[in-house]
């Protein structure tokens, strides 16, 4: 068997069709597209229109509710948290505060506030000062010797000043 020999099994390759190449092609003229038209021109797409028939996506039933007002939580996990403490970015000693948690770079944004979840293991006794936390994440402090005091959420800026 040489590279010269070597060729597709029957079938296996289909040649492309050629659109708009003679009438001896076969799809030559109007390569297909009929005669004028909105369709017939390049670059036209009548996403989902079914001919005056009522869309599927209109016929389907809307689902869900989005609310306007919900309040979104920058996460931080425990185990980040003892991870910071052991590299230093983060002092043990002192209150965390949401305001640390920023300054050390463990949370980007505050959003509508910090709320602690329970992922990973916690053994330094801290003191934190977040909107919220997770039943199990303020166990596990505890069971550190440490403890977590909620607080309440900051108001929202356009609310206050609304009022």
């Amino acid at each position: 068997m040489k590279l010269n020999e070597l060729k597709d099994n029957p079938g296996a390759t289909k040649k492309r069709m050629r659109v708009g190449r003679g009438p001896g092609s076969g799809k030559g003229k109007m390569g297909g597209r009929g005669i004028k038209g909105q369709k017939s021109r390049s670059g036209v797409a009548i996403n989902a229109y079914e001919g005056g028939q009522m869309p599927l996506y209109q016929r389907l039933p809307k689902r869900g509710f989005n609310k306007p007002n919900r309040k979104t939580f920058a996460v931080v996990n425990l185990g980040l948290i003892e991870k910071f403490i052991s590299e230093g970015k983060l002092d043990a000693a002192n209150p965390i505060t949401e305001e640390a948690l920023i300054a050390s770079g463990l949370v980007r944004r505050k959003r509508d506030g910090v709320r602690v979840l329970a992922k990973g293991e916690i053994g330094s006794k801290v003191t934190l000062h977040v909107t919220g936390a997770s039943k199990t994440a303020i166990e596990a402090v505890e069971k550190a010797g440490g403890s977590v005091q909620i607080l309440a959420p900051a108001p929202k800026k356009d609310a206050a000043a609304a009022e």
